[in-house]
């Protein structure tokens, strides 16, 4: 590897409901162990569809399904259809960011292990992800109590905690799902908006330093 400056921070912005997420997180995993040692990544998660009140329109499902089978297309991953089966489903991300801060704060080092674990419960096991009970199974499969978890889950802290993140990330550009920012002394540099490959990533990681 070339003479890099040591201690790279990244800053990965993400939702635990979102397709290209999903693809995209193993890319960020890869480069982390490749990178092992050298590089800091931080995630950050962002505004899709939070507070969402009203069931998927048959529209809403179409658009959303030919998301999945781009990502599918293009990552291989696989995903389960019969989601679009549901008559009712309100696609509301703001639980799982919620949850998914929580482990962040609890157990930083897990926070992309948990991450990969909701996006395979939801896009592969069709998970309701609004549900406390699944948010609870799936913490607890790495080792985070119930009790210590509910309570941090349901404070009134932790749900400012996540607007003031939604909105920081809509502040330095995060619009797009996922997105990879530099840390630099100038502020997040973006690195990338949407999926990119892995040797992409490292090009234009290279290209920035």
């Amino acid at each position: 590897m070339r003479n890099l400056p040591d201690n790279l921070s990244l800053l990965y912005v993400t939702n635990p409901m979102c397709a290209w997420c999903y693809g995209f997180t193993p890319v960020v995993r890869r480069l982390k162990a490749l990178w092992q040692g050298r590089l800091d990544v931080q995630v950050l998660f962002g505004d899709l569809q939070a507070h969402q009140t009203k069931p998927l329109l048959h529209d809403q499902k179409e658009r959303l399904a030919l998301s999945w089978h781009r990502v599918q297309e293009r990552t291989y991953l696989p995903f389960e259809y019969r989601f679009f089966i549901q008559r009712s489903f309100v696609f509301n991300t703001e639980p799982a960011c919620r949850a998914m801060l929580c482990v962040r704060l609890l157990r930083p080092v897990l926070t992309l292990e948990v991450l990969r674990a909701m996006h395979s419960a939801f896009f592969v096991d069709n998970a309701d992800l609004k549900d406390t009970r699944e948010l609870v199974r799936l913490v607890g499969l790495f080792g985070i109590p119930e009790n210590l978890f509910m309570t941090l889950f349901e404070s009134e802290e932790i749900t400012q905690q996540m607007e003031d993140e939604f909105a920081y990330v809509n502040n330095i550009g995060a619009t797009t799902f996922p997105s990879l920012f530099l840390n630099t002394e100038n502020g997040p540099e973006r690195l990338a908006a949407g999926y990119v490959e892995l040797h992409e990533l490292e090009q234009r990681l290279f290209q920035l330093l």
